[in-house]
């Protein structure tokens, strides 16, 4: 069994933290990430991380992409579906460029990369596909119906591709992140993040290291009778029936 992991969005904020996370669990992890170049090289130098650049809405960029850390580090094992993107707006002034960005990065890449791994996993015998939702695809957000709904996809994706190869060894999870403490979380201005805080009943946000920890648990040994589960990390700011 080889472990080559992928992670998408893999070389900032929670991206970051689970390929990190994973290389220290003894996987060979490859970044994948869409624009940052700055950002994605200083990434691989410091941590060593192998780094890929495509467009994960992209069907034929993803299959390239997918081709080129195969032959370069082994047949991926785990794949971890963490690419998102916001371009939030109310529904009466959203374009539809806000809403077709969204849905390409946050959506339609769930097929874009499972599809171009998922006869390789089977053949093995052997897989794991970790999905990254949101809070927001589970209660919904104002000003974000683009976000929500791509995420909210996700997880009904993950629940359907998890019963299609359960019985070929491959399992396939959902994390809904609540609101974790990043770069992206920290622009918000800080009494608009201050009133975030206050609904969430721990008291603070999440790490990102806490989301790469579930992730690396479900990418292992242990977790093998766990699929089309998902798990709701947010300090029970929302809870799921």
């Amino acid at each position: 069994m080889t472990k080559v992991a992928l992670v998408t969005g893999g070389t900032r904020g929670i991206g970051a933290a689970i390929s990190v996370g994973l290389k220290n669990a003894g996987y060979t992890v490859a970044a994948n990430y869409g624009g940052n170049d700055e950002a994605a090289q200083k990434f691989k130098a410091d941590t060593g991380i192998a780094v890929f650049k495509w467009d994960v809405g992209d069907f034929a960029a993803s299959e390239a992409g997918i081709k080129a850390v195969e032959a370069a580090l082994g047949p991926v094992s785990v794949l971890v579906n963490n690419a998102g993107i916001t371009r939030d707006a109310m529904l009466h002034k959203m374009t539809a460029e806000q809403w077709r960005q969204v849905v390409s990065v946050n959506l339609d890449s769930m097929f874009n990369m499972c599809r171009n791994v998922i006869d390789g996993m089977r053949e093995r015998g052997h897989g794991r596909i970790i999905n990254i939702s949101s809070i927001n695809g589970q209660k919904g957000q104002m000003g974000q119906t683009n976000y929500s709904a791509a995420k909210a996809g996700i997880i009904g994706f993950t629940k359907a591709l998890a019963q299609e190869t359960a019985k070929k060894g491959v399992t396939v999870n959902v994390i809904c992140p609540g609101y974790i403490d990043t770069e992206m979380v920290q622009a918000v201005p800080p009494k608009v993040l201050e009133g975030i805080i206050a609904t969430i009943p721990i008291g603070r946000l999440g790490k990102a290291d806490e989301i790469a920890k579930m992730t690396v648990f479900l990418a292992s040994e242990d977790a093998a009778f766990i699929t089309g589960a998902t798990m709701t990390v947010n300090g029970a700011q929302y809870i799921a029936g």
